[in-house]
């Protein structure tokens, strides 16, 4: 069979699994027959791609959750954001500390107000070749111009991106000349120049979107130190080595210094880490409950047979974990304060993740704000004590008269254990949980619209300060126009939310961020459960590839020994 054949096979197959999974009961086995055949057919379409000699230029990982589009100004979500990441630049970047660092903005000043900054350039950034740039090598210089351009785009209703926010707190944008970027804020944002790295900024090229209209999601062009260069949907995605690329390691050496990267969709992450276990891929980010304890001891370490094959690292994730109630619903009991309270004193969230997610994640006894961030100031939170939970369950039934209190959770298959954990223990001491499980789509649109009660959550760092994380409890910020999916709302908190823009003392803003977060606790919108760590497994031959807090995929300076 020919690789275009390979190709069609692989690529009906997933479909034809998504629609068989509706009835398990029956077609189980038929599913797995399925996904097997999808994993070999797409393993020797791979192979293909590449001669057998080069392997250790292309580095392959599997994406679990699909890639919907690779356009910068719709990267919402860490799948998009990873690939994106390869093909584009913005005007800075955050390194693995998460400091802002120059990226095609060479430097910048920031006037004394806290209003204008000025970016100067660089004047060697060039577009990845294309012919609609109509000269003689295909390829332009990127210009100031090109970011009037793009951040129009972002904000532009008919393009309707949902990264138009990052600007809306921005007055004017323009070139003043080929190299020199200036943008005026409406009012002083501490932590804008974390936002500008964010993908939605990206630098992008008019003739080439205007050429391909809405199909420039699937024929990208920008400047990153990876090309565009295949997408099979729902079957595979490669890149190539960018040879234009303008950035050099600390020896002078241009980067990237891969040849490729493949990315697959297998869509069963048992499958994903039996391709992994075999050399199949070189990369795992997850700790899925199919494979966990096969991987990880208890107590978090890498079980002993992988220790020689595999290497695996943990670091902090700048990502909460949280239970969401939905506070403008019709549900008594998510209503009432006293059982809001009684969840976040009823389970013990140590013994949570130890036993449930095999020492991965930091309880989160503490509030919203994740440690790893100022604002974090190890402000109490809600420690495991049952007897309290037990008397506000008590007095909540005498109150209102409802003696079988009952609240049901909407959750993903992947957190199943952990809300079945939390539904036995508040069982004990007088509340039924129900967990309802859901597709992970199916939770985030109902949790958009308002209609789940209770919800599962993860709130991911947007940029690299605490406002980030306080942002989803502003009262103008209800969905769903905005992130504040709990529909809490206190005077207090907004007015304190509002000040803290105008100071530009960190320390004096980090004292208002623990107020806040200390609001949130008292008045419990949410449970939260645990602060994420970033968790990867790299076969032993990748180097080069780091951590951060935000869990960004980085592969300009990966590279792999033969």
């Amino acid at each position: 069979m020919n690789q275009q054949g390979i190709i069609f096979k692989a690529a009906k197959i997933p479909t034809i699994i998504r629609l068989l999974k509706s009835n398990k009961t029956l077609l189980l086995p038929l599913i797995n027959y399925l996904t097997i055949a999808y994993t070999c057919l797409l393993c020797i379409s791979c192979n293909n791609s590449f001669t057998n000699n080069k392997d250790h230029l292309v580095f392959r990982y599997n994406e679990y959750s699909n890639i919907s589009t690779l356009d910068p100004a719709f990267a919402r979500n860490p799948p998009i954001i990873w690939s994106t990441n390869q093909l584009f630049n913005g005007l800075v970047q955050l390194d693995d500390s998460l400091h802002v660092q120059p990226d095609i903005a060479k430097s910048w000043s920031i006037s004394d107000d806290n209003i204008t900054y000025t970016f100067t350039l660089r004047n060697d950034v060039k577009f990845h070749k294309h012919s609609q740039f109509k000269t003689k090598d295909s390829t332009r210089l990127v210009t100031a111009q090109d970011f009037t351009y793009s951040f129009n785009r972002l904000t532009d209703p008919q393009v309707a991106s949902p990264g138009n926010w990052v600007l809306k707190n921005v007055s004017n944008y323009e070139a003043i000349n080929d190299t020199i970027f200036r943008i005026q804020l409406k009012k002083p944002f501490p932590a804008f120049l974390g936002l500008l790295s964010m993908r939605y900024c990206s630098v992008v090229p008019k003739e080439i979107v205007t050429y391909y209209g809405s199909d420039f999601r699937a024929n990208p062009i920008g400047t990153g130190p990876f090309k565009f260069k295949l997408w099979e949907e729902n079957v595979k995605l490669v890149l190539r080595r960018n040879e234009l690329y303008f950035e050099t390691d600390s020896n002078g050496k241009q980067l990237p210094y891969l040849e490729a990267i493949a990315i697959t969709f297998l869509p069963d992450k048992q499958t994903e880490f039996l391709q992994f276990a075999k050399g199949n891929i070189d990369f795992l980010n997850s700790l899925d409950a199919s494979y966990k304890d096969e991987l990880l001891t208890p107590s978090g370490k890498l079980r002993e047979k992988f220790k020689n094959k595999i290497n695996f690292s943990k670091s902090p994730y700048l990502n909460s974990e949280y239970l969401g109630f939905y506070l403008d619903g019709e549900k008594e009991e998510v209503k009432s304060i006293l059982l809001r309270k009684a969840i976040n004193y009823g389970f013990d969230r140590k013994k949570m993740i130890s036993y449930l997610r095999n020492g991965v994640g930091t309880a989160a006894n503490s509030g919203f704000i994740p440690n790893g961030l100022p604002g974090f100031n190890g402000q109490k939170g809600y420690e495991y004590n049952p007897e309290k939970s037990r008397k506000l369950i008590k007095e909540y039934i005498k109150l209102s008269g409802n003696k079988n209190p009952t609240i049901s959770i909407a959750t993903d298959n992947n957190y199943q254990s952990l809300f079945e954990y939390i539904q036995r223990e508040m069982e004990k001491i007088g509340l039924t949980i129900h967990v309802d499980v859901m597709p992970p789509a199916t939770i985030r649109k109902k949790k958009w619209s308002g209609d789940l009660d209770t919800f599962r959550a993860s709130w991911i760092a947007d940029y690299p300060d605490a406002e980030n994380f306080l942002s989803p409890f502003y009262s103008k910020n209800f969905t769903p126009n905005g992130p504040n999916y709990t529909h809490f709302k206190n005077e207090t908190f907004d007015q304190l939310y509002e000040e803290s823009f105008s100071i530009t003392d960190s320390k004096q803003r980090e004292k208002l961020y623990v107020k806040m977060d200390s609001i949130i606790i008292t008045h419990a919108p949410i449970v939260p459960l645990y602060y994420d760590q970033v968790v990867r497994f790299t076969q032993k031959n990748v180097k080069g590839l780091t951590n951060n807090p935000q869990n960004f995929l980085v592969l300009k300076r990966v590279w792999k020994e033969k």
